[in-house]
């Protein structure tokens, strides 16, 4: 055997440092409750996306013949509705606009909330009070109502819900984003960073932005069962999404009449709302944990 050889056998072994987002994965991957709401999450948005090449029936063609089916009929596996349309195909039809008007205000109020919070939290003072007093405004209604009544004022349709729900999560994500933000801009390398003359739009970006987007990404994914509940709950009261649209709160609204008849097709679209929102919130359960993000 070689000296080279003998010196390698000696030589301790190489540890490699792992990433943090590679830890984030491995904690992750290690929860079988978080992997399996993953799953049926992916799962869901995927059939949502390809549902035209599913070969389901045409979730808009009625038949007054078919009308309130049961549960494994023939040619509809979850029966029909009021008007006997297919109820397979409206529900997978229905996660398009269930999950787009549940996910999407997060999504929007993400960026809008964070860029606030940022801005109030590192600059202080009267900037400050004027962003969070005005968030703190907000915070005087309960959601529900909040989301009501600009969804009302607004009128019917996807664009006022989306406009009504992101309006309502901005404030919470604000707050954590400026609460976050003022915790890290008086940490000693933020000092150096300006000490050295960079500007305040660098030092959010460079210094800031990383070390508090883990917190507030992972609130706002706690906020996205909420949101989904808030949109199928516009729906069912006629504010949201409007007929005929496939859209599980609205379906959960014009079957609330046929409850007395085939009560269990009139809750399919309440038991979607459910497990949707279940797993949505056990995900963001299992994220927190796996990036270890302290309340």
């Amino acid at each position: 055997m070689s000296a080279a050889s003998d010196t390698a056998e000696l030589a301790e072994p190489v540890v490699k440092t792992r990433g943090y987002w590679s830890g984030v994965v491995r904690r992750f991957s290690r929860d079988p409750v978080a992997l399996t709401c993953a799953v049926i999450v992916l799962a869901l948005i995927l059939a949502a996306i390809f549902a035209p090449y599913l070969g389901l029936n045409d979730p808009y063609h009625a038949s007054m013949i078919k009308r309130l089916k049961p549960i494994g009929y023939p040619g509809f596996p979850l029966g029909t509705d009021e008007q006997g349309r297919d109820m397979l195909s409206r529900l997978i039809y229905g996660g398009r606009l269930t999950l787009f008007v549940g996910l999407m205000p997060v999504v929007f109020a993400f960026f809008i909330g964070s860029a606030l919070g940022l801005v109030a939290g590192y600059a202080g003072g009267w900037i400050n009070t004027l962003i969070m007093r005005t968030v703190d405004v907000f915070f005087a209604f309960p959601s529900v109502l909040l989301a009501i009544a600009i969804s009302s004022a607004l009128g019917a349709g996807i664009i006022n819900s989306l406009v009504s729900l992101t309006i309502v999560f901005i404030p919470p994500i604000a707050r954590v984003a400026e609460s976050a933000t003022a915790g890290v801009r008086s940490l000693d390398y933020i000092d150096a960073a300006r000490a050295s003359g960079g500007g305040a739009l660098t030092i959010i970006r460079v210094h800031i932005i990383g070390n508090v987007l883990g917190p507030i990404f992972v609130y706002a994914t706690s906020l996205t069962s909420v949101c989904m509940i808030l949109a199928a709950g516009l729906s069912f009261l006629g504010i949201g999404v409007r007929p005929p649209e496939p859209e599980w709160g609205l379906m959960l609204n014009t079957l609330r009449t046929a409850i007395y008849v085939n009560p269990w097709v009139a809750a399919l679209p309440g038991l979607m709302i459910f497990i949707t929102s279940l797993c949505l919130n056990l995900l963001s359960d299992g994220l927190r944990s796996a990036m270890n993000v302290k309340d």
